[in-house]
């Protein structure tokens, strides 16, 4: 893989956290939708790849709604149905859903003292849903440390705006920008947005939906390690 770094910033959806696949496979399997775990897993990364091909940006889902419930298997005429009915479920408050390698990894990586945040578009409800999930927190406490999250309601700016970076940064001021490694599971959002701020982006792409990219893709945190 070939990537170097002092310290590493997250992104949450995606990385961290998925929206709960424990609550969108009974919602989408009336329409005919697979209701198991590794099919809703399978069906964000997808529906990401293809709001990235769309070049949406944080506010727009009609990619994402379509391309997750085509791939959990809903009915041809229920699609745009369904997909209505994602929508009005997704909220910010779904995406709590703990990826299991992810938390094998973060335990490896603080066991080996690397210096991690977070920072992430949300609703104001990041720190607080990632303590829930039982991810980590900011500082010392029960789940693995971050020196700091970053919620982009509280700081009013949302990547790809690279100044939502500065808010996290000043707590790894010892390392220089190309040395931090931002973890993200969007193209617009995060690989945009680390770049602009000089930071080295990191594509999660388990499935491997953007095969011959320029930038970086790991399937899982745990090949940080």
């Amino acid at each position: 893989m070939g990537i170097d770094y002092d310290a590493i910033l997250f992104d949450a959806g995606g990385v961290l956290v998925l929206p709960d696949p424990t609550v969108l496979g009974p919602l989408l399997e009336p329409y005919g939708g697979e209701p198991s775990v590794e099919v809703h897993r399978r069906a964000h990364y997808a529906a990401m790849a293809a709001k990235s091909r769309e070049l949406e940006g944080e506010t727009e889902w009609d990619s994402y709604n379509v391309t997750y419930v085509r791939t959990v298997g809903v009915r041809d005429d229920l699609v745009d149905h369904a997909a209505v009915v994602l929508d009005h479920t997704r909220t910010a408050h779904l995406w709590r859903w703990a990826i299991p390698e992810t938390l094998t990894a973060l335990a490896a990586l603080a066991e080996r003292g690397v210096p991690m945040g977070v920072v992430s578009n949300a609703s104001g409800q990041v720190e607080a849903a990632l303590a829930v999930a039982e991810i980590c927190q900011a500082g010392d406490g029960p789940c693995t440390s971050m020196r700091v999250v970053i919620d982009s309601h509280v700081v009013g700016v949302a990547k790809p705006d690279p100044r939502i970076f500065d808010f996290a940064l000043p707590y790894f001021a010892e390392f220089e920008r190309d040395r931090i490694v931002y973890v993200g599971d969007s193209v617009v959002m995060d690989v945009g947005g680390a770049t602009a701020a000089g930071l080295t982006p990191v594509l999660i792409d388990p499935y491997d939906d953007h095969e011959g990219a320029d930038f970086a893709r790991i399937r899982a945190v745990t090949d940080l390690l």
